[in-house]
């Protein structure tokens, strides 16, 4: 292991011995649904920066495998969606982590009557070597961790979960991302990295990274404020916005025109015919918007109508689009 992951450990293995409430942020938190009580203990240990956690991704008892464990939250979260024996795997590089885990699951056990703990499934693991079948997952996650690695780290991790999940399988990220180039002192700073802030990429290359992988459709969910790295704490000489961004990649076959992003844009058809049909799929009828991936607002704003609507992005996708 690398010395950067190395220093990363380290720092984990603190937080699991003595929560460490301030190490992240998370600006998504989903504290609770019906008949489900989340122990504090958890809520002080959720070491993320937003939700991997989303209803619609949940359907049919899926099997479910996340990646750094955490105080055992989502994990938990996830379970609620998965009562089966083994339903969810966690998996995690750090011994003091899966052991702080496991007393969290004690814990939840007592306050939740539907929980088992055989639900959830603790495995010492490795991201970057997953210790799990090929195409044997439906939902993979992770929070706050793929931005830790380095880039060729980063694309073993994204492979790994590529090479565990089944075919349509969905990938679900959260990770923070700056518009603004990080300072390479910041960047190779092994602490900053493992405190989830220096490794921070833009969201475009952020994705591309993703589809480079294989995944055909890409969902940006939410895109959110997260923190400022100033000159007067950092070594930097601007400050820096860094955002909380919320992705669902699917493995789906790759289209010959290239992957679907969904980034949150809109068309809306205004014309006086019943419908408009691009011929490439999509009919869109008077005044229903109709949420696009990038590629089709394209090719809709190409066409120059002046009866078609095409929006900016907003960064917010929640399902029912063209793709």
């Amino acid at each position: 292991m690398e010395q950067y992951l190395d220093v990363t450990k380290d720092i984990y293995k603190k937080a699991a011995l003595t929560p460490d409430v301030g190490l992240c942020c998370t600006t998504t938190p989903v504290w609770a649904f019906p008949e489900l009580e989340i122990p504090r203990i958890m809520q002080q240990m959720n070491y993320g920066c937003g939700s991997t956690v989303n209803p619609r991704d949940l359907v049919n008892n899926p099997k479910i495998l996340y990646v750094g464990v955490g105080g055992g939250m989502e994990l938990l979260q996830f379970a609620y969606f998965s009562r089966q024996p083994s339903g969810v795997i966690g998996v995690d590089v750090v011994d003091e982590m899966l052991d702080a885990s496991r007393k969290n699951f004690k814990e939840a056990e007592t306050v939740n009557s539907w929980f088992d703990q055989s639900f959830v499934e603790l495995v010492k693991g490795d991201a970057l070597d997953l210790p799990v079948a090929n195409a044997s997952i439906d939902v993979a996650a992770q929070n706050c961790l793929f931005n830790i690695f380095h880039e060729e780290d980063l694309k073993k991790a994204l492979k790994e979960m590529y090479r565990v999940l089944k075919p349509h399988g969905r990938l679900v990220l959260s990770d923070p991302i700056s518009e603004t180039p990080m300072p390479e002192a910041l960047k190779n700073d092994p602490k900053l990295r493992g405190l989830c802030l220096s490794g921070a990429l833009p969201l475009k290359e952020y994705i591309k990274m993703i589809t480079d992988i294989g995944f055909g459709t890409v969902e940006i969910r939410a895109k959110r404020p997260y923190r400022i790295l100033d000159p007067k704490h950092y070594n930097t000489n601007e400050s820096i916005f860094i955002e909380s961004v919320e992705v669902c990649a699917i493995k789906d076959p790759m289209p010959e025109d290239g992957p679907c992003v969904i980034t949150g844009k809109t068309a809306i058809y205004y014309g006086d015919e019943e419908y408009f049909d691009d011929h490439k799929g999509h009919v869109l009828t008077p005044n229903q918007p109709l949420a696009v991936c990038d590629k089709t607002a394209a090719n809709l704003s190409e066409l120059k109508r002046d009866d078609v609507f095409v929006s900016e992005s907003t960064y917010h996708y929640d399902g029912g689009g063209c793709c």
